[in-house]
């Protein structure tokens, strides 16, 4: 076992302070406003049970669009996610699934749904 002396501990501390710094620059360059302007303001997103509530439809249906391919999803860990466009696009293809009337309807709810938790 090699014995802590005080040049090896500054050599430590010199590798450590490195690395930090260059994180710092990697996040610094994350930040730069010519790369936000690109990305967008954020991307909203339900999951499962968000999604069966609004359009008031059942678990086994939500996944039979998902298997069909109608409805783009996106999994996260263990959970599944669909956008807001692409439930929105979803809603506005297949309109013979959902009432007519309801698409403004839905529409509405989901604007809502955002709406209600802006920070």
């Amino acid at each position: 076992m090699e014995l802590l002396t005080k040049k090896l501990f500054e050599q430590w501390m010199e590798t450590i302070l490195e690395r930090l710094e260059r994180q710092d620059e990697m996040l610094l360059a994350l930040k730069a406003p010519e790369k936000r302007e690109h990305m967008p303001d954020r991307i909203r997103l339900f999951d499962n049970q968000d999604l069966c509530l609004l359009l008031q439809i059942s678990k086994r249906s939500l996944q039979r669009y998902r298997s069909t391919g109608a409805l783009p999803y996106k999994i996260l860990g263990k959970k599944t996610y669909y956008s807001e466009d692409d439930v929105l696009k979803f809603l506005s293809e297949h309109v013979k699934d959902f009432q007519k009337d309801d698409v403004e309807f839905y529409k509405a709810r989901i604007h809502n749904f955002f709406n209600k938790w802006k920070i």
